[in-house]
Formats: structure tokens, C-alpha cells, sequence
């Protein structure tokens, strides 16, 4: 994003980047006014958010595989 704010063509940076004008804008648009330390902050709850799902994920299947076992008995 910083590069854009300076003399270099918007779209010698979607080049550069290997990325869409589509992408770049959405990045912008999520990620234009946040500073360095405030956008490491989005990735690591983004992390975190992502280990959490799976987390869900894992237990929402033990606990069907549990209930299909009592159900048996």
C-alpha cells in the first residue's frame, strides 16, 4: 500500500506483486488506513481465528461420533 502512495503506477505494483486490480483494492479497502503493528494485530487474530475454527470443527465431529456410539447402545 505504500508503494502506491508514492510516484509509482498503480499498476506497476499489481505486476510487480503478481496480483489482480481486483485484489488490490480489496486490500486496500481492508487494510489502507491501518498501521504496521495495527495490521500484524488483524493477522494474528486472523491466525488465531483460523486455529479456533478448525479447533470447532474437530470437536463438532467428536461429539457426533460420540453421539452415534451411545446411540448403539
Amino acid at each position: 500500500m505504500k508503494e502506491a502512495d508514492g510516484a509509482v503506477a498503480v499498476n506497476e505494483i499489481w505486476r510487480k506483486h503478481g496480483i489482480s486490480s481486483a485484489t488490490y483494492y480489496k486490500w486496500k479497502a481492508k487494510y489502507g488506513g491501518l498501521e504496521v503493528s495495527e495490521l500484524v494485530r488483524v493477522k494474528e487474530l486472523e491466525a488465531e481465528n483460523s486455529q479456533l475454527k478448525r479447533m470447532y470443527a474437530n470437536l463438532a465431529l467428536e461429539k457426533e461420533a460420540i453421539k452415534a456410539v451411545l446411540k448403539k447402545l
